[in-house]
């Protein structure tokens, strides 16, 4: 399956490492260093013609890739139907 970013751009979930809220995440001087670091590298790929809300980290082939994009993180998180299997589980372990 594929998760649309944003404008023209999709990738595979199984690629997938993190879905970031960019407000929350970057109070960490950690998140903040290790996307200022991909920067440099070239790592990072805007696909936002917007403000930014969130940013997605993936990892293909041993190559980490950040896309910032304008899509929120519970929209994304959506998208990839993950929120959907938790659901499911939960409901099979409620007694009928």
């Amino acid at each position: 399956m594929y998760l649309h970013l944003g404008q023209d751009t999709v990738v595979r979930l199984r690629d997938v490492v993190g879905i970031f809220d960019l407000e929350t995440s970057t109070i960490s001087q950690t998140t903040r260093d290790t996307l200022a670091a991909a920067q440099k590298n070239g790592m990072v790929f805007n696909v936002s013609m917007e403000m930014p809300k969130s940013f997605v980290l993936c990892e293909r082939g041993g190559k980490t890739t950040v896309y910032i994009t304008q899509i929120s993180s519970a929209t994304l998180l959506k998208r990839t139907g993950f929120t959907d299997g938790i659901a499911n589980l939960k409901k099979r372990e409620e007694p009928t």
